[in-house]
């Protein structure tokens, strides 16, 4: 069995004064507010096997809040999806439903 190694497990000393040792939590992003959010909305059906998944990009925020963000919208489209390297996944065509989901919700720039 191999024991993972982090990347920073060999470094001893870095000149870098904004290096993160792996001894300091790593800063919370701030959540804009809805109306400043610019979230966008696009179809997307590459490497999926010909299937649709709707993807909703832009959103600034912390990782709980956009994970809170695609349960409710997964609930909402009645359908899965995830959230990954900060964008949101919903299986299937929900543009339509996405949009007036979060304009009824609150955030203004959404395309």
């Amino acid at each position: 069995m191999q024991k993972k190694i982090n990347s920073f497990s060999a470094l001893v000393y870095s000149t870098d004064p904004n290096a993160n040792l792996g001894n300091q939590p790593e800063p919370d992003t701030i959540t804009l507010p809805k109306h400043q959010q610019k979230l966008r909305i696009r179809l997307e059906t590459k490497h999926r096997g010909g299937k649709a998944a709707t993807l909703i990009a832009g959103f600034t925020g912390s990782q709980n809040d956009i994970d809170d963000l695609g349960k409710k919208l997964k609930t909402y489209c009645g359908t899965g999806g995830s959230v990954k390297d900060g964008e949101i996944l919903i299986q299937g065509d929900n543009k339509e439903k996405i949009k007036t989901f979060l304009l009824k919700d609150g955030y203004k720039d959404v395309k």
